[in-house]
């Protein structure tokens, strides 16, 4: 079955499986960087799954910032006017989840940084930022 984190970021990477091609077809450069990102999300925690836990903290914390990195991605492509914010909220929400389970594998916890849920609008992301 494998761990819940990897099935999350598969969740995840099928949810892109509408907006890739959309932000393919306006901005080539940023669909290659949010696919490349979301790959390594997902490569990452296989690798440290099947790693010395030392290796497998690192691989951790690298899936946390590739996730980050789709996050960002997804935010310039609705910024840019490429789709609406409703279109990336549900794969926004995974990817806050992997990042907060990845923060707490890699043994970061006691500095763990506030995750944000972006707030969502029906026409687009809005900066209101919830902490939890």
């Amino acid at each position: 079955m494998g761990l819940i984190i990897q099935q999350r970021a598969l969740q995840a990477a099928g949810g892109l499986r509408e907006v890739l091609p959309v932000v393919r077809k306006r901005d080539r450069s940023l669909f290659d960087q949010i696919h490349r990102a979301m790959s390594s999300v997902v490569l990452n925690i296989a690798e440290a799954d099947g790693n010395d836990p030392g290796t497998a903290k690192a691989r951790f914390a690298s899936a946390c910032g590739s996730a980050k990195e789709v996050r960002a991605g997804l935010q310039l492509a609705v910024a840019y006017g490429y789709m609406p914010g409703t279109k990336v909220a549900e794969v926004d929400i995974a990817l806050d989840e992997i990042c907060a389970m990845s923060w707490r594998l890699s043994g970061r916890q006691s500095r763990r940084p506030k995750h944000h849920v972006m707030a969502h609008t029906s026409s687009s992301l809005s900066s209101r930022r919830v902490a939890f």
